[in-house]
């Protein structure tokens, strides 16, 4: 079906039904999916229709993707845009292709030790290049889908860092609105993974996942992850740096969630 719609143009696509077998998949497959007016729930199924008629989808090591696949990583990818791109809009205006390969993979990966530069292999879960493609183990794409407030979520985690390399520059800062949004977060974010830095290098327990010491760009797309699936933790423990989030997204999933209970 999706390979259909990629010979159709946008407002073709999206003039096209959502199959209706895969709202449900669609509901099933993103966090904050109880929190959605219908509404936005229309206007996700379209940027799905969008997402899959636009990027390519490529199996590896044996893996067939199929279109519940494509739902599934689409679905949670278009949620992180779903406030910020309007149907006429570009979407991932840099992503060509998703290559799923079955469960963890191996990538080739250089890394320097003192004087000597050494070249072996890193066993992966996913990865988001600058330009291109984004990479997900199928595997970790299912643990995200059955557990959607553990704050772990490989499909969001990659997506995120796609964003934070829309303006050039995977730097662990997004496109933000105007240079006081860029001030702020500045601000915020820095103080926040300098915080987890050195909670890390001296062992203490920490409420973000300690994989966000590593540089900032894993610290900005570990924040996401959790602002998506642990809302109110993020909020009460890390206040100004959720409400950043919630200003970048201009969507507020914790007070949603208080609004439902």
């Amino acid at each position: 079906m999706f390979d259909w719609w990629r010979r159709l143009s946008r407002a073709e696509v999206l003039a096209q039904p959502f199959p209706p077998a895969f709202r449900e998949h669609l509901l099933r497959r993103i966090p904050c999916a109880e929190l959605l007016t219908e509404p936005e729930l229309r206007k996700l199924e379209a940027l799905v229709r969008v997402f899959n008629s636009e990027k390519s989808f490529e199996g590896a090591g044996g893996l067939e993707v199929t279109e519940e696949m494509r739902v599934a990583v689409a679905a949670r990818a278009c949620l992180l845009v779903l406030w910020r791109v309007e149907l006429d809009e570009p979407l991932y205006a840099d992503l060509d292709a998703i290559i799923v390969y079955p469960s963890t993979y191996r990538a080739p990966q250089r890394r320097q030790e003192g004087y000597v530069t050494i070249e072996d292999e890193q066993a992966r879960l996913g990865e988001s290049w600058t330009r291109g493609v984004v990479v997900l183990s199928w595997d970790s794409v299912q643990s995200g889908v059955a557990n959607g407030e553990d704050g772990h979520d490989v499909v969001i985690h990659e997506f995120a860092h796609q964003l934070d390399a829309a303006d050039g520059a995977m730097d662990g800062t997004p496109e933000l609105d105007g240079f006081e949004r860029y001030s702020v977060w500045s601000k915020v974010a820095s103080a926040e993974y300098e915080a987890l830095v050195t909670a890390v290098d001296r062992h203490r327990k920490t409420s973000i996942d300690a994989y966000g010491a590593t540089n900032a760009p894993e610290f900005f797309a570990v924040v996401v992850e959790q602002f998506f699936e642990k809302p109110l933790a993020l909020e009460r423990r890390h206040g100004a740096l959720y409400r950043e989030l919630a200003s970048y997204f201009r969507f507020d999933p914790a007070e949603r969630r208080r609004q439902a209970s």
